[in-house]
């Protein structure tokens, strides 16, 4: 052969691989390079595709004025004579446009208290954009472009459950607001449940280089779908270390999913039931030859998980026949179930392996009722809520357990300062026991010299005496 013919030959096998990583609808191919021409295949094919669906993020959120710039003599020395400096707090991101009418994901953190977003694609042109909805509980949020009169190229959703660690990923966004870049790495590791940021611990690590500006941005597989949406990274230096973590697609996929259908909170299926890890004595105790599993720490009476018959004790093994390795991978692997249908939870009880059907529903969130406290007294400035079963799994508490809880306290407020938290459940005022947010709006409504308060915080009570 001539090398005329085999530059031709390795030329038709190289553009036939490329149109394998770039076909739709194709699985993945997993095989070690057959030779050296194969090394030097490109992503070209599946950056092409997966580029004009990744956007950049634009936030900007307006500050409170500094009175000292009313004085003319401040402004003078300190800011510029006759104008008010720009007090605009901006931030940068990315985000994956997953719908042709304009709506993209994006992290919750990039737009968190934004008053103004606006969304650059890929050929410059620029949007501004409106919240649809947030979901602080997975740090994702769903954006829509105004004055949206087209179709958009979007990434359609991989299943994030089929990846395996070692998969070449690539990711796409603007970090450092450089401009569009593309990194690749592979996946470091799967289900990674240490990394905190949100509530849903079970995310994809990869040494794709993500850096600030990253976030919210696409972790796109060699078949040009979006496996995972980029968050965050390990890092001593602020810049990449090869440690970045992603949410997973099917996650996205939920959120994405309540945006459509028009809510403005994500609609997820509820157990009505707490989970807590298996340590080794627990492990040792149970007979089992290494920790595994979630063990049940409490069951809401007539939640699904009560309805389906799973008891205090038991330990969940599996869901829908995956592997429950702790209670993260649980939580979510049954939060991505699709509502309406059941779970088949499997679980050991007394040594005896048992299968429970769950129906998967949401969580009744009737009888709320939340205010703001404004009245002089320690929780001036607090929001409080009656503890529905929404609230509570939300907020991780029990799920039986009724009252009063602290769902968010402005920024200096009393009760910020007084060291009152997001989540404090109340149990007493002054001797008075609290069971709903009117009798609490009373009890503080009412001059006192000295405020003893009773509050129950990650399962302990705390007892505190302030003055009035």
């Amino acid at each position: 052969m001539t090398v005329l013919a085999k530059l031709i030959a390795v030329a038709a096998a190289t553009t036939a691989a490329l149109m394998m990583l770039a076909g739709p609808g194709q699985a993945q191919e997993r095989r070690a390079p057959a030779s050296g021409a194969e090394l030097r295949l490109s992503y070209a094919p599946v950056v092409a595709r997966a580029v004009p669906a990744v956007v950049n993020v634009y936030a900007a959120k307006q500050m409170p004025r500094n009175p000292l710039l009313d004085d003319p003599i401040f402004r003078r020395f300190f800011g510029v004579p006759g104008q008010s400096p720009d007090q605009m707090q901006r931030s940068l991101g990315s985000g994956v446009m997953v719908d042709p009418s304009g709506l993209v994901v994006t992290n919750n953190h990039v737009i968190e208290g934004a008053d103004q977003v606006k969304v650059s694609l890929a050929d410059k042109r620029e949007f501004e954009a409106e919240i649809v909805l947030k979901d602080s509980r997975t740090d994702l949020a769903v954006l829509r472009l105004k004055a949206a009169r087209e179709k958009f190229p979007t990434l359609d959703f991989a299943n994030s459950d089929d990846l395996m660690v070692g998969d070449v990923v690539l990711a796409i966004g603007n970090p450092f607001g450089v401009g569009q870049t593309v990194t690749h790495g592979i996946v470091s590791a799967l289900a990674r449940t240490q990394v905190g940021i949100t509530d849903y611990q079970f995310f994809i690590q990869t040494d794709a280089a993500i850096n600030p500006g990253n976030s919210g941005g696409a972790l796109v597989d060699m078949t040009g779908k979006l496996a995972g949406i980029n968050t965050a990274i390990f890092s001593r230096t602020g810049g990449s270390q090869g440690i970045g973590f992603a949410i997973p697609a099917n996650m996205v996929r939920v959120v994405v999913a309540s945006a459509k259908s028009g809510g403005s909170a994500v609609r997820r299926p509820w157990l009505g039931a707490r989970l807590q890890a298996v340590t080794p004595e627990i492990a040792e105790t149970l007979g089992l030859p290494r920790p595994t599993g979630a063990l049940v720490a409490n069951v809401a009476p007539n939640s699904p998980a009560a309805r389906g018959g799973l008891k205090l004790s038991d330990l969940v093994t599996a869901i829908d026949g995956q592997p429950v390795e702790d209670a993260n991978a649980f939580d979510y692997r049954f939060a991505t179930r699709p509502l309406g249908g059941t779970a088949q939870v499997d679980v050991l009880r007394g040594g005896k392996a048992m299968k429970l059907t769950i129906a998967l529903e949401t969580a009744p969130d009737t009888g709320r009722d939340e205010i703001e406290l404004v009245s002089r007294s320690p929780f001036q400035g607090a929001k409080v809520a009656n503890i529905s079963p929404a609230l509570a799994d939300e907020l991780h508490l029990d799920a039986a357990m009724q009252g009063v809880v602290i769902t968010a306290i402005a920024d200096g407020a009393p009760a910020n300062g007084l060291g009152f938290r997001k989540g404090d459940v109340i149990l007493s005022v002054n001797g008075q026991s609290i069971a709903s947010t009117a009798e609490l709006k009373r009890a503080t409504s009412e001059a006192a010299r000295l405020w003893r308060i009773t509050v129950q915080r990650g399962g302990q009570q705390l007892s505190v005496v302030f003055g009035g």
